[in-house]
């Protein structure tokens, strides 16, 4: 068994779903495997860490409105065309011609016409689309994108010295660019958007950086936003200064926001960069005495594979007395 799998069967087994054949094949490679032996560990303690806080039910308000939401939008949907249902009872009764050869020749001589037909349809409506679009070719300084669909990704993202204008290029169907301070709504909004461009790291340390600067200076760092945009950033990007950038952004709302405080938890069980890691036991420092905190430090001090990371939780263990 390589890694990988073991990877996948940790997950299933931490959860019940594996057999017990895979289990035995499991327990043989971890015993051999010190890497997926500590993926283990961090999975369990990440359960601990859950099955601390209780499952809230939603309100059924809000399931009420969401059904109803969900209802008006699949009222949007418009019909399908002929060829999208033939399509769809082609696959529907497929099972059914498997045993009939003509019938499943014919039918399959059917599909290709109406794709083709479908096809030829889909071309005309994009050619006619771009027709219309042709014209918009100048580059436009706009005050901000009507929606955050119209926005392709952000091309450059510059702070005036000494000061918080921010000026943003991004990319529509042209590229267009808008200028405005750092409390501006439509200014966070692409940041946020930049924060999350997969394909140009340094947009995303870019805007990482000024949100997490936004929030340390106090300013408005909302969850539904900026804070938000920050944890994910923690959670999911590849590059260690980004990470870090969001981690520090994060510091004013570890005592009073818990899911900046699980966030913070999870940089530290998993993270890669033993400096982020660091980090985030320095960050914890104001909820020491918080259950989970000293239940996260306590695994940390005793199992962790990094003996600096070892060493600074039992530091911090031992300022506070209820470890002992």
């Amino acid at each position: 068994m390589n890694c990988e799998v073991a990877h996948e069967r940790i997950v299933l087994a931490a959860y019940g779903e594996l057999s017990d054949e895979h289990i035995h094949e499991l327990d043989r490679h971890l015993t051999s495997c010190n890497e997926c032996r500590d993926e283990r560990e961090q999975l369990q303690a990440l359960k601990t860490l859950a099955a601390v806080y209780p499952v809230v039910e939603p309100p059924a308000n809000l399931v009420a409105r969401s059904r109803m939401r969900l209802e008006e939008a699949l009222d949007t949907i418009p019909p399908k065309r002929w060829f999208e249902r033939l399509g769809e009872r082609m696959l529907n009764h497929f099972a059914r011609l498997q045993s009939a050869p003509a019938a499943a020749s014919l039918l399959l001589v059917i599909g290709m016409g109406a794709g083709s037909l479908g096809g030829y349809e889909f071309a005309q409506a994009r050619a006619a689309h771009a027709a219309g679009r042709a014209p918009q070719v100048a580059v436009a300084t706009v005050q901000a994108p009507e929606s955050p669909t119209d926005v392709a990704n952000i091309s450059s993202i510059v702070q005036q010295p000494n000061s918080e204008v921010v000026e943003v290029r991004y990319n529509e169907v042209v590229p267009r660019q808008i200028e405005g301070s750092l409390d501006d709504p439509a200014i966070r909004q692409l940041l946020m958007m930049a924060s999350e461009d997969g394909t140009s790291p340094g947009i995303r340390d870019d805007s990482v950086g000024l949100l997490a600067a936004e929030c340390r200076a106090g300013h408005s760092c909302n969850a539904a936003g900026i804070r938000d945009a920050l944890m994910v950033a923690l959670r999911y990007d590849k590059n260690e200064g980004v990470r870090e950038k969001a981690l520090k952004g994060l510091e004013p709302y570890v005592a009073q926001d818990i899911r900046v405080r699980d966030a913070v938890l999870e940089a530290l069980l998993n993270d890669g960069d033993p400096r982020i890691r660091t980090e985030a036991i320095n960050l914890l420092e104001p909820v020491e005495a918080d259950t989970t905190v000293r239940q996260v430090l306590s695994t940390v001090a005793t199992s962790d594979q990094n003996p600096q990371i070892r060493n600074v939780s039992k530091q911090v263990l031992r300022r506070e007395p209820e470890f002992q």
